[in-house]
């Protein structure tokens, strides 16, 4: 049974302070039942942020926004995925268009992350989508086909319970441009029946997919009772607990 999920993506924002003051500010909330919660603070406040959930009771889930596939090494900079899971981190962003295109990040190395992700027992939030250039000239299904091809289609059906798609269309990250509600359905459909056209019907029944693309509390609702969108990947509502939390009872 796939789970309706709303998960926060801070990016690069927040220091320690701030990433204290915001947990603090969720935890206040009231948590519905049956709606995972996730969030996404910085690395550098993983640590603090799962000290403050732990410590609260609160089943808020703290996600990690990026890792390495190796477990150890020479690769100054990164961060491995023994490193997470010993703060309390079992959740990863990975594939986010933002890494594809910003820091270059080519699509068998997301592959590799997705596979060494579920293979240490983390859950990979999958993210991918199309170009405003793809859409414009109707490649946006063929473009999110080929990505779920090289980035989860290699996996064996049983990685599938570590697996959370998250469709972001590039055009809609941070622009205030947001794929309607139909728009958004027609591609989730999709993707699902790509799931199980590749694996299983099971299998494509029980995967959450994520929408992600300027998603706030105005249009969260309608987005959400869209019959194949399990929730949001959420990114500038999701550095205001108020916003955020609005979205999270938008189900």
């Amino acid at each position: 049974m796939r789970k309706k999920i709303v998960a926060g993506n801070w990016k690069m924002n927040k220091d320690f302070y701030q990433t204290q003051s915001l947990i603090k500010d969720l935890i206040k909330h009231k948590m519905p039942e049956g709606v995972t919660v996730m969030v996404s603070p910085p690395l550098t406040n993983l640590q603090a942020a799962c000290k403050l959930v732990k410590d609260s009771n609160s089943n808020i889930i703290i996600a990690a926004q990026n890792m390495y596939y190796k477990g150890e090494g020479a690769y100054t900079g990164e961060v491995s995925m023994s490193m997470l899971k010993s703060i309390g981190v079992d959740h990863v962003i990975l594939g986010h268009s933002e890494r594809r295109s910003i820091f270059k990040e080519p699509r068998h190395l997301i592959e590799d992350k997705v596979a060494a992700a579920v293979n240490n027992e983390m859950t990979a939030i999958f993210c991918f989508g199309e170009s405003l250039s793809s859409r414009k000239i109707g490649n946006e299904f063929r473009v999110v086909r080929n990505q779920l091809k090289e980035g989860v289609f290699r996996l064996f059906g049983s990685a599938w319970d570590r697996i959370i798609l998250a469709y972001e269309p590039v055009w809609a990250i941070g622009t205030g441009e947001t794929a309607t509600p139909d728009q958004v359905q027609k591609m989730h459909f999709y993707i699902r029946k790509q799931v199980a056209k590749r694996y299983s019907q099971k299998i494509a029944d029980n995967v959450s997919i994520l929408y992600g693309g300027s998603v706030k509390p105005n249009n969260a609702k309608e987005i959400f009772n869209q019959p194949d969108v399990d929730g949001g990947l959420i990114g500038g509502a999701a550095l205001n607990a108020n916003d955020f939390m609005a979205i999270v009872n938008a189900f």
